[in-house]
């Protein structure tokens, strides 16, 4: 079948949308800068995604005006990648696509993986924008995230695995 238009061009604003973000490595990649992984590497541990995969979709999400590189070292040059105003604005989405997760397909016995707390009462606002106690909405910068104790030895247990198969190909190389 022939595609009539690219969905980049299209008038469909989901088909727009899918096209910037739509696969799973740029939501991972999305999830860590949300939760202040800025670095390559730290992107890299937390998505497990391959240095060209991760690379292309930086790039991709930098021409799509997402992100932005910002030197944080000069020698060696490195960068950070930063979320423009375009890509904190869809945090919301994220949002909604982890309360989908959570209730959907994981069982309540699971828990939450990530807790978030009103900075402003201190009571969890569970799966929705909205804190129940003090009854306003509530944005990403009105809340603290708490990370439960599976998730952390999740992802403590992926920085580890990174760092012995970097030795590992370190020590291969010197022979």
């Amino acid at each position: 079948m022939t595609k009539v238009q690219d969905d980049a061009l299209s008038a469909c604003p989901v088909a727009r949308a899918v096209d910037i973000v739509g696969d799973k490595w740029t939501i991972l990649i999305l999830r860590e800068l949300y939760m202040g992984n800025t670095r390559f590497e730290e992107i890299q541990i937390q998505t497990e995604a391959n240095p060209q995969l991760l690379a292309g979709r930086l790039k991709a999400l930098e021409a799509n005006e997402m992100i932005e590189r910002k030197p944080y070292s000069e020698r060696p040059l490195r960068y950070e990648y930063v979320l423009t105003k375009k890509g904190q604005a869809f945090y919301p989405a994220m949002y909604a696509l982890r309360a989908w997760g959570e209730t959907w397909c994981k069982t309540k016995s699971e828990g939450l993986a990530v807790r978030f707390v009103h900075k402003a009462c201190g009571h969890d606002v569970e799966l929705g924008n909205f804190c129940k106690h003090c009854g306003v909405p509530v944005e990403r910068k009105d809340l603290d995230n708490v990370v439960s104790k599976r998730l952390l030895t999740e992802r403590a247990a992926r920085a580890e695995a990174f760092t012995t198969a970097r030795r590992a190909a370190a020590s291969a190389r010197r022979g």
